[in-house]
């Protein structure tokens, strides 16, 4: 195991036995602490797993929308933005509401950041004034 896989497991530790796959909760649990690369990383292990799933490109947009903050936690502004618009791609592959996301509130959100990054002209980070999101997944 490697040193990666050890704190992945470590992170969806408290995810396991429920209805969903740990890595997909994990996700929610890492982002709405603001641990966003970790729930880029923690969801990546469930993506790469298997590339011919029909939640390949879902779960791609999660990683993206989870980068895009990354992105802004260290002042990457246009490369967030790109990462916005990379995941806004992927989820308007679905339903509005798909595994128990709101897809249609995530494009929402993914909006709203992007306004907010247009606002400050790519110069004012929105995260220094604005929470990020929470997010929720129904069981």
């Amino acid at each position: 195991m490697s040193k990666k896989s050890a704190k992945i497991a470590a992170l969806i530790e408290g995810c396991r036995g429920k209805s969903r796959d740990p890595h997909y909760l994990g996700y929610f649990a890492c982002f709405n602490e603001e641990l966003f690369f970790e729930a880029h990383d923690v969801l990546e292990e469930l993506w790469l797993k298997d590339k011919h799933s029909p939640n390949y490109s879902f779960h791609k947009g999660l990683i993206q929308f989870a980068g895009a903050f990354v992105h802004l936690q260290k002042d990457r502004l246009k490369p967030s933005a790109a990462l916005f618009n990379l995941a806004r791609a992927n989820f308007e592959k679905y339903p509005p509401f798909h595994e128990g996301f709101d897809i249609a509130g995530a494009l929402g959100l993914i909006q709203h950041w992007l306004a907010l990054l247009e606002a400050g002209q790519y110069h004012a980070n929105p995260i220094r004034s604005h929470a990020p999101p929470k997010l929720t997944v129904a069981a």
